[in-house]
This record gives C-alpha cells, structure tokens and sequence, in this order.
C-alpha cells in the first residue's frame, strides 16, 4: 500500500498533464504484479467488489468519534477518504508493516458484503493516515487525483515506450490485474487477442468548430449530418454475441436488450447514436436517460421509451478493418451493409446537402427549430483514428439559449473547491398567492466562472445565507445568474415542472435586481420536445446517402 499513497499523493500534487504522466508511467515501470494492475484498474474501470462505503464508514466512524465531530469535519474538509483517514484513532499502534496492495484487495474480493465492515476496520487500523487515504481511494472507486483513464493509459504506453493506440485496441479484452497485458508490453507474452470478441474500438471525436475551421471548409469534399439529441454508442457483434458501448467504453447492453438482439448474429462494429423513438419522432433526451445506468429495464420503461440507433459509419465489417479506408468508402460500405441486413431498430443517419458555407450556415441556424443539437461536419476523405484528432470532424452546436434566475441554495465542492460555496441551485419566479410570487428550481450548475469570480460568488453566499441544511446553504433572493443551456424539458423532479440540459453560468448578473429575473412562463416558453428534423429553406428532403 504504501508505493500506491505514494503514488496517489503525488499525482494530486502535481500540477501539469507532463508531470502526472511521469508520476505515473514511472510507478508502472518499476512497480511488480499484480499491484501495478490493481493501481490501474483504481484510475480506470475501478475496483471490485463494489460497497455502501460511505454508510459503512459513518457506522465504522461512530463507534470510534463523536458523531457530531464526523459530521461537521466531514462538511468542512468536503471529502470522506481524507476526513476518515485524519480522524481515524491511531492508538499508538505500529504501523510499519503495511501490506501490499495486492493483498488488500485479495482480502476485499474474497469476502461476503456481511465481512466488509471488520476487514475495512481491520485495514484502516493497520496503516497510517496517507495510506489511509489512499486504501479509502481505492475502494471508492474515485480517487480524483486529476487523472483520465485515457490519461492512465497514455501514461503506460509511455513507461513502455508503445503507441496508445495498440493498448486502446486491446483494452476492453482484458480484466484485472491485467498480467497478460503488462507481460505483453514487457515483452514475456503475446498481444492479447481481440479476434471474435465483441470488444469496445476506441471512438473517433469531434471538435468543436471555430471560424477558423470554418472558412477552410470546402463544401465538395465534407460530408454533414445532423446532430442527434442522444449518447454516442458503438454496437460490437460476433455471431455469438452483441454488445453496446457508450463513448467511453462502458458496456451498456444490460439497459438496452432490445438493441442487443437486433444485431445478435451479425459480425459487424458500428459506431452511431443511441435515441428514443416514439411513432418515428426522436424523443427529448430525458426520456433516453431514464433508462441509462439500469442493470435491467421494467417491460413498462420498454415500452414507453422504445430505443432506437441511428448509425453514423462502419468500422469492422466481418473480419476486414475498414478504419483506415477513406469516410465517403466507409460510407458506401454501411449503406450497402444494412440494405442487406435490415437489423431492426435502427436506420442511417441521413447526410445534409449543401453547396456553399453560406447554406451551410442557413441550415445550421435552422436546427434549434427544427429540434436537433446542430450539425457534425467530416472530411469525406479521413480514415476512422481513435481520439479526437484535429482537421477531420466537427461539432457545430446549435446557439445557446439563456435564462436570468436567482440563485437559490449553494453546496461546497469536492478537491480543489472543497473550501468554496461552488455548485449551485437556482430557480425562476412563479405567481404565488394575490400579488405573491414565489422562486421555483430549474437547474444547477457548477461551471461557466473564473476563480476570481468563484470567490466573490463564495463571499456572497456566505454573507446571505438565511438556513443551513447540513452542507447545503439557503440564501436570500438577492443575486441573479445568466444561466446559458442547450435545452429545457419538462420533469416532474423539479417543483417547476422543468430541468435544463447542460446549465452553465454564463454571466453574474451583479446589476440586475432579483424582481426582474425571468418567470416561469418564460423559461415555459422556451421548453419543447425534440422532433424530426424540418427540412430548411432550399431542401426537399433527407437522403440516406
């Protein structure tokens, strides 16, 4: 344990992406197996088993604190691992005889959930307070140590001096502590096989496009599509099984077995958009998430939010790789392939004719409208590279629209803004009683200001606080937020009725008085579900290819 809270210790001081890949490409170098796999399955996928952590450590800490203490240490440090790994009594033991990592989470995995409480008990008593720390990490599958697990994995290629890519293609084949992968890359083993697995194939991103970008565009030679209100997701099909990744590789399936039965038998990996759809219209993105994060869905949920993939390009067609083949190849092969197939469920994303940037941009202020997020835009000519690789793909999000509201309730952050007043509540206001009105929630945010401006939101809401409720502040309805989003969808969540998609602050409106922040009916106004999208001025129709 105690080269793993070294490690951890040194990646949340560190400050640049350089200095966290040497920490970390230096720790998998020298450290032996399986603990270097445990460590990295902990900054990755996370750790098994899985546990109340948080209630098992209440109950653990109440036995040993003074509740009251916990709890108000607790709210003021803003993290769990470091308040139990300082307040947890020492009792003078010795503690020079830390185990290894490998042998705690033997210890973990081996036990019943009854057993969890004394072996976390046992553990905590066994070690000092910066492996305290680090065990708590570990088993919180959060170590927040300001590290991607693509981050992670860059960081092994470096300590092995290989390209990302080859561990990325292999990645989803393997499980923890992952010896056949390190005995690969230390030159012992052979290359993991992936070979009629339906294993996940690293995505090709986006990025967002800038006027730059934009006037380099040549219309003849870049494909458009529309910008579908869903979550990316790959299907990866043998004929024995079928599988569904969302962007980051996380295997899906269980949530949407109807997809999953719709491709079984194919051998096919297809990358495409998830959505629900209702007699043939896309429905709001909130009705899609109602049935994400589920280990198994109620024959209720599949009914009323039928999913559907709208498929974007062809990545494996049986045993040939077309990644490397140009998108208008690419293209061609998937509209050949589900002619021939049909799978249900499923259609292709239609592409957007144009003849001029000018038309381009006519149809993209079109797209709030029509219901859509905006436009993808991609080089007919680029091959399929994992990542997000500059000068082939573009997102070009439809403009954001905006609400005054007034802040409502503030909570402390977590890490670096676990001292500040940093996630907030705000709400618009709604005829009440007579010539009462009262302010009703539609949204948080946490992002869109700088520090200096999260400082000066803490002071405030520090000095008009009117109730606390545990980490949670009231304050009085005295300052206004511009809150920029992408969408406002009815929920029954919410005492407004609504919730916003992706709020942001985009302005402290320190000027403006809290009467004149906007109403219900106005934020009501701005609400509507996603449909089909309408054809723009010039266009006849959507043509698959």
């Amino acid at each position: 344990m105690r080269a793993f809270a070294r490690l951890i210790d040194d990646l949340g001081r560190a400050r640049s992406r350089n200095r966290k890949l040497e920490i970390l490409a230096r720790y998998f170098a020298s450290t032996p197996d399986p603990d270097r796999g445990w460590a990295l399955a902990a900054l990755t996928d996370g750790l098994p088993p899985r546990m109340p952590l948080r209630r098992l450590l209440a109950d653990l800490m109440a036995e040993r604190v003074d509740p009251l203490l916990y709890e108000l240490s607790r709210d003021f440090v803003g993290d769990t691992a470091e308040t139990v790994a300082l307040l947890w009594p020492d009792d003078g033991r010795d503690c020079d005889q830390s185990p290894a990592l490998g042998q705690v989470v033997d210890r973990l995995r081996g036990a019943g959930p009854r057993e969890h409480a004394a072996i976390l008990a046992g553990l905590l008593d066994a070690v000092a307070a910066p492996e305290r720390y680090a065990f708590l990490k570990l088993v919180g599958g959060a170590p927040r140590v300001g590290v991607s697990a693509r981050l992670t994995r860059q960081a092994l290629a470096d300590a092995f001096a290989r390209d990302i890519r080859e561990i990325e293609e292999v990645w989803h084949a393997l499980a923890p502590p992952y010896g056949a992968l390190f005995d690969w890359l230390g030159g012992s083993g052979a290359r993991p096989e992936t070979a009629n697995l339906p294993v996940f194939r690293p995505l090709m991103l986006a990025n967002p496009i800038d006027d730059e970008d934009f006037a380099a565009l040549v219309p003849g030679e870049i494909a458009a599509e529309w910008k579908w209100d869903g979550i990316r997701v790959q299907i990866a099909a043998t004929r024995g099984d079928a599988r569904l990744y969302s962007r980051t590789g996380d295997d899906i399936s269980a949530a949407f077995p109807e997809i999953r039965s719709a491709f079984a038998g194919a051998e096919v990996v297809l990358d495409g958009e998830l959505l629900v759809v209702r007699d043939g219209a896309v429905a709001p993105f909130n009705a899609l998430q109602q049935r994400l994060n589920r280990r198994t869905v109620a024959p209720r949920l599949l009914r009323d939010s039928p999913a559907h993939v709208r498929l974007y390009d062809l990545l494996l067609d049986g045993r040939e790789d077309l990644r490397a083949l140009p998108l208008s190849v690419r293209r061609e092969r998937l509209v050949a392939w589900h002619s021939a197939r049909r799978p249900p469920l499923s259609d292709l994303s239609p592409l957007v004719p144009f003849d001029s940037l000018d038309a381009l941009r006519r149809i993209w202020s079109s797209t709030r409208a029509a219901g859509i997020e905006g436009l993808m835009l991609k080089r007919m000519a680029s091959p399929y590279l994992a990542g997000r690789p500059k000068g082939h793909w573009w997102k070009w999000k439809r403009a954001a629209q905006t609400l005054d509201c007034v802040l409502m309730y503030a909570v402390r952050g977590s890490g670096k803004r676990a001292s500040y007043y940093s996630d907030y509540t705000f709400g618009v206001w709604r005829p009440g009683e007579g010539e009462a009105r009262e302010l009703v929630p539609v949204g948080k945010a946490y992002s869109g200001f700088t520090d200096a401006e999260l400082e000066a939101l803490d002071a405030w809401v520090r000095a008009h606080t009117t109730e606390r409720f545990g980490p949670v502040r009231r304050v009085a309805p005295g300052l206004v937020l511009e809150i920029a989003f992408d969408a406002l969808y009815a929920s029954s969540r919410h005492k407004s009725g609504l919730a916003m998609r992706f709020p942001r602050v985009h302005r402290i409106r320190w000027d403006k008085p809290a009467a004149e922040a906007d109403s219900l009916e106005t934020a009501q106004a701005l609400s509507g579900d996603s449909v089909e999208p309408r054809p723009a001025a010039g266009q006849t129709g959507h043509p698959l290819s």
